[in-house]
């Protein structure tokens, strides 16, 4: 087990390497030029070129790239061009509420999205199984931008029954419970379709299997012939499902935050980019991409533990 961890965890090097230089080269096409934005409209060409200079923009890009790295390697993310603060302070202070909007939406879509697909695997072909796949369906071809449109326009504006903009507090206030609620269900409503298909499709594989037969012929109730046998085996395709679509929630939450007025890292990472921000936006990205690869990493050694023939990958 720690001979294939060590082998994943070498990966992401190459990987985060690849990602930063795809982020770099991406700022570079921005049409605004970030020495504009810093010297501001009314600047000379002689000031505008001094700041290019100073920030080491007249420099080659694989010259400006190795700078990058370099600071990087030191910990320095730079300093944004906007509010001249440096950006692990911003990063610092945005993290927090983006980890709590995660936490919060995920905390009920997969305990909820297991359950209607055990359901709907248990009950094939009858009505609630039909229902669920039509709210699977449904749910997972809503975008989520409208999802969290239509919950501001009826559950905060028409029925005024939770707030819709800002951050209320931390997750162990009332206030802030309230605040969070709207965004959570709006992220987490898209998560739960692709987890109730994939634990329909696995526990139906598994209920025809031979030891589930077994169970059952030595007198195991149907509850703990579901739960032991057929959904515990079934959790392997669920846990790679669950792990891809949490990376995927990240830009999930991009969109989520703006709606919502969320100040997470999606909200500053929107700003930083319309503002032509780049240090701001290559920090943004950076926490963005390490988060999804961190955790399509921590979903490979959990399959490698649920799965050791796995481990021989």
């Amino acid at each position: 087990m720690l001979r294939h961890a060590m082998r994943r965890v070498a990966l992401v090097v190459p990987v985060l390497l690849g990602v930063l230089l795809i982020g770099f080269l991406l700022m570079q096409v921005v049409p605004t030029d970030a020495a504009t934005v810093r010297a501001g409209p009314t600047a000379s060409p002689e000031v505008v070129e001094e700041i290019r200079r100073d920030l080491g923009l007249d420099k080659p890009l694989y010259v400006q790239f190795g700078l990058y790295l370099w600071r990087l390697a030191q910990g320095d993310l730079g300093v944004s061009i906007i509010n001249n603060v440096p950006v692990s302070q911003e990063l610092g202070a945005t993290i927090g509420p983006t980890l709590e909007l995660m936490v919060a939406s995920l905390i009920w879509a997969i305990p909820l999205g297991i359950l209607l697909g055990t359901v709907a695997a248990y009950w094939r072909g009858k009505l609630v199984d039909r229902a669920v796949l039509a709210f699977s369906v449904a749910g997972g071809s809503v975008p989520v931008f409208f999802l969290g449109l239509l919950l501001i326009w009826f559950v905060g504006f028409q029925w005024q029954l939770l707030p819709f903009t800002g951050r209320g507090g931390p997750l162990w206030s009332v206030e802030g419970l309230r605040a969070i609620a709207l965004p959570a269900l709006t992220l987490g409503g898209v998560f739960i379709g692709p987890v109730a298909r994939m634990t329909r499709t696995a526990v139906l594989d598994v209920l025809s299997a031979d030891h589930v037969r077994t169970a059952r012929a030595k007198g195991l109730t149907e509850r703990r012939v579901v739960t032991a046998h057929a959904l515990r085996n079934a959790l392997i395709p669920v846990v790679t499902l669950i792990g891809l679509q949490i990376g995927f929630l990240l830009g999930g939450a991009v969109v989520t935050e703006t709606v919502f007025s969320w100040p997470g890292v999606g909200r500053l990472a929107v700003g930083a980019i319309l503002s032509s921000d780049l240090p701001m936006a290559q920090g943004t990205i950076i926490v963005l991409s390490a988060g999804f690869i961190l955790i399509n990493l921590l979903v490979d050694l959990l399959y490698a533990a649920l799965d050791p023939r796995m481990r021989t990958a």
